[in-house]
């Protein structure tokens, strides 16, 4: 029984349940213990059929969780969109819904300075040429 799958364990376990079965006669001292995996392999079957189900639900689920998210996001979209226009774009009010006021462009954006030019250097490695 090297199976790895629940489906392949269930079918190992009832053709070993079929085979005690047909030869309940000659193994009678093995008696209860079929009577144990007959039941275990009935429960698990069932449990197996459950699963299959509850998989699909939950397929079915994770789709329409989707679907109203992405309508969610869309409405909150439109409602930021308005709360904007309603309180104007440098409110302060609009951080209470979890939007970003307009404060302006920072200074270190609005101009830039020109860099430094690093002196030259002459071939003979004196960065002074008149001395």
């Amino acid at each position: 029984m090297a199976s790895r799958t629940y489906s392949g364990t269930l079918g190992d376990l009832g053709r070993l349940l079929a085979a005690l079965t047909a030869n309940a006669a000659e193994l009678p001292h093995l008696e209860g213990v079929r009577a144990r995996l007959e039941k275990t392999v009935a429960e698990a079957q069932e449990m197996a059929k459950q699963q299959a189900a509850l998989t699909a639900s939950k397929q079915e689920t994770s789709k329409r969780l989707k679907e109203l998210l992405a309508e969610g996001n869309r409405m909150a979209t439109g409602v930021s969109r308005l709360i904007t226009e309603n309180y104007g774009l440098r409110a302060e009010k609009l951080a209470e819904f979890g939007l970003q006021p307009f404060r302006g462009r920072s200074v270190k954006n609005a101009v830039r300075k020109p860099k430094a030019q690093p002196p030259a250097v002459q071939a003979d490695g004196d960065p002074n040429p008149s001395a």
